[in-house]
């Protein structure tokens, strides 16, 4: 009898500038300071797992603009999603959202996404290392969970679940979207009432300036949240020397600084904050957000799930 095959695993030859191990988060435990995390746009996330087949709480690869290559060992599935960049499989181009088959040693590259800044790397089984409370997760905030991918890593990949492919691509629409920096387009994302409204003028109101006003993203943005830059949201008399003590914070809070610029939490947010929360981003608008560049123009405006007074 001939020896065994090898474990399937993804070599890494490069990087780029930041690939991350990301599945559904780590839900349950604020209460000693750890955030949920998990991917940062959950959609794509998703996406990738249902073209190969796999459970969405298997962890996949979150590549920051590009630049990741990697090796197959053994024979493996993958999928593209996200943010899409420029793929190839040793010289051939592939499809974004499509099922792709690596043979054994086949070098998969991912260039760097026009639109967007975050492309997604689903192999069937999942990236299998180890978990840490529950998740394989990296947290870049509380740093929990695996570090950042490495070039020289072997990343171990998990068995194939019992779930095929059932297509071999999804008509799903990339990132390539009309805000893209440079084009005058503006990134329309819905918010839903956040708990502390009042300290701006209530729901139903601009919310201080907030709602109306087009903000640029600020270069100072990463997987904790989105900063915005323009105007300055106003806070209602009645709250304008008011402190607040800190209390728990959501994916997607909209929070108000000292300063008056607003700040969007995403993936890594802290488990609580000491400014006011005065509106959070529906499910959709922050995986849009997640795509968003340093530069690209935002409007926040009402979700239409909710009529206004």
């Amino acid at each position: 009898m001939g020896p065994s095959p090898p474990s399937p695993a993804l070599e890494v030859l490069a990087t780029g500038p930041l690939v991350l191990i990301e599945d559904q988060g780590r839900p349950g435990h604020a209460s000693v300071g750890v955030g949920h995390s998990g991917a940062a746009d959950r959609s794509a996330h998703r996406l990738g797992a249902r073209l190969v087949g796999n459970d969405e709480h298997l962890a996949s690869l979150e590549v920051l603009l590009g630049g990741l290559r990697v090796r197959a060992r053994g024979r493996l599935t993958v999928a593209v999603t996200g943010a899409s960049a420029p793929a190839r499989v040793d010289d051939r181009p592939i499809g974004h959202a499509s099922v792709v088959d690596l043979a054994d040693g086949a070098v998969l590259s991912l260039g760097m996404p026009s639109v967007g800044v975050r492309t997604y790397l689903t192999v069937r089984g999942g990236i299998d290392v180890a978990p840490v409370l529950g998740s394989r997760s990296t947290d870049t905030l509380s740093g929990v969970g695996p570090p950042p991918v490495r070039v020289g890593d072997v990343l171990p990949v998990g068995p194939a679940g019992t779930t095929f492919p059932h297509v071999d691509h999804a008509a799903h629409p990339s990132h390539a979207l009309p805000w893209a920096s440079g084009t005058g387009g503006v990134a329309e994302l819905e918010v839903l009432p956040g708990p502390r409204s009042a300290w701006v003028g209530g729901w139903g109101s601009s919310l201080g300036g907030l709602l109306g006003t087009t903000w640029h993203v600020d270069g100072d943005s990463d997987r904790i949240g989105l900063r915005l830059r323009g105007s300055r949201v106003e806070r209602a008399a009645t709250h304008r020397d008011v402190e607040l003590p800190s209390e728990g914070l959501v994916r997607g809070a909209v929070q108000i600084p000292a300063g008056g610029t607003p700040v969007l939490f995403i993936a890594d947010h802290p488990a609580t904050g000491g400014y006011p929360v005065v509106a959070v981003l529906t499910a959709s608008a922050i995986d849009r957000a997640a795509q968003l560049r340093p530069g690209d123009h935002v409007r926040l405006r009402p979700s239409r799930q909710l009529t206004l007074p």
